[in-house]
């Protein structure tokens, strides 16, 4: 079994490490508009990280499946990494695939609600 909780922190790792570079390394060096890309993708990267860690215990825990985490991560990747990409200079199209990663993060929540009902009707 994937260990989701340490997967989560390292991307707790990678946010904090990414949004001191944005802070630090990148101003000046790009856009405005390139600026807020690197704080959107940090922002939800440290958010959906979070979430993975809580995620992680409640797989540990047996209550959900493993959909969940690997929604969100690879949501993460897709959303984030094109931001990261776009900031750094890959071409604008690279936006295009963008809400593909933000599809994933809504389906990850989505399926964890459906797993929580799901428990919630199994225990009564």
């Amino acid at each position: 079994m994937i260990n989701w909780i340490g997967i989560a922190a390292i991307n707790m790792a990678i946010a904090v490490a990414l949004g001191a570079f944005g802070a630090h390394g990148l101003e000046g060096h790009v856009s405005i508009q390139q600026l807020e890309w690197w704080h959107t993708a940090t922002l939800y990267l440290f958010v959906h990280a979070l979430g993975l860690l809580l995620v992680g215990l409640l797989i540990r825990l047996k209550y959900i499946t493993q959909t969940t985490a690997w929604l969100l991560q690879i949501g993460i990747v897709i959303f984030a990494g094109s931001l990261y990409a776009m900031t750094l200079g890959a071409p604008r199209w690279f936006g295009a695939i963008t809400p593909i990663g933000g599809v994933l993060m809504i389906a990850g929540w989505l399926w964890l609600a459906v797993s929580a009902f799901r428990l919630k009707d199994s225990v009564n």
